[in-house]
């Protein structure tokens, strides 16, 4: 089972192209400062916009640069079950410990789509699946009785829940009678989605702040709501100016800060505007995070 601080990563790119050096570093500084698992390849990661090469590369440099010492967990959404499957046993051969699956964005699906086109790429796989449910992205949610039906099926393993609904947790557990994975998808709710009863968060400001953001998450697997909300509170600036403007545009710029890599983004998404990376850096700042 998974649980802690996942960073959701970014993809570095350097003249629009995938920049392995930056990658391979940013796996080993993140294990380095405590994050608790990896995401490559999700919608922070920028997967809409990869090819299918980049897609598989990058899932390949994380697992090996990784190295066992943490899980992986590989994006392998597509609106397309055809292509999710394709991406879910790529991840699976690459040695990836399970893969991230969104909804059926754009063709808006009903709840049994939904549950068929998940079932489609479980039962043709053999790697867990996380559920993502992003309905501001998806353009559907996946409801909790859809999802303890997911869970009925012996690979699916877990959740994403980046709806902004902190009911949602307590809705699932009352419907789901085995172990499974609760993440929260959205940094600033995190602490409390995890008093909700989750057990982890995939997030974005982990790329910048990872050992913040583990020792947040390790506060609330202790149950030390106190110190967590403290915690919460200093990275609060941090997680909204990351989300300025769309993702990942912010964090990447705050790598850039680091040194970790370029702030390249690949359009259609555009670099941070001037007023908004002088606001993430005072944010930075105010963490240490840079002088």
């Amino acid at each position: 089972m998974f649980s802690g601080s996942y960073t959701a990563l970014i993809t570095p790119f350097r003249n629009n192209e995938l920049d392995e050096d930056a990658l391979k570093a940013l796996v080993n500084w993140q294990i380095e400062q405590g994050s608790h698992g990896l995401v490559p390849a999700g919608t922070t990661g920028e997967s809409a916009t990869l090819t299918e090469y980049e897609h598989k590369r990058t899932i390949q440099i994380v697992v090996e640069a990784a190295a066992g010492r943490v899980p992986v967990i590989a994006g392998a959404g597509s609106n397309n079950p055809v292509e999710a499957l394709a991406f879910a046993k790529s991840a699976q051969s690459l040695g990836a410990d399970a893969i991230l699956c969104v909804a059926g964005y754009y063709n808006r699906p009903s709840q049994q789509g939904l549950y068929e086109h998940f079932k489609y790429i479980h039962d043709q796989s053999d790697i867990p699946i996380i559920i993502y449910n992003i309905p501001p992205r998806a353009v559907v949610d996946i409801t909790p009785s859809t999802m303890a039906q997911l869970a009925g099926l012996p690979r699916i393993v877990g959740v994403k829940d980046a709806t902004g609904d902190l009911a949602r947790p307590s809705l699932e557990r009352a419907l789901i009678d085995k172990e499974f994975n609760y993440f929260s998808g959205e940094d600033i709710t995190a602490v409390a989605y995890q008093a909700m009863g989750g057990g982890g968060c995939i997030s974005v400001t982990s790329n910048v702040a990872p050992k913040l953001c583990a020792q947040l998450q390790s506060y609330c697997l202790k149950g030390d709501y106190e110190n967590a909300l403290a915690l919460h509170e200093k990275l609060l600036s941090l997680h909204q100016v990351l989300f300025l403007e769309p993702n990942p545009s912010g964090a990447k710029y705050a790598l850039s800060l680091l040194g970790l890599c370029f702030e390249d983004v690949r359009l259609p998404i555009i670099p941070l505007s001037n007023e908004s990376k002088e606001k993430t850096y005072i944010a930075m700042k105010e963490l240490k995070l840079v002088k």
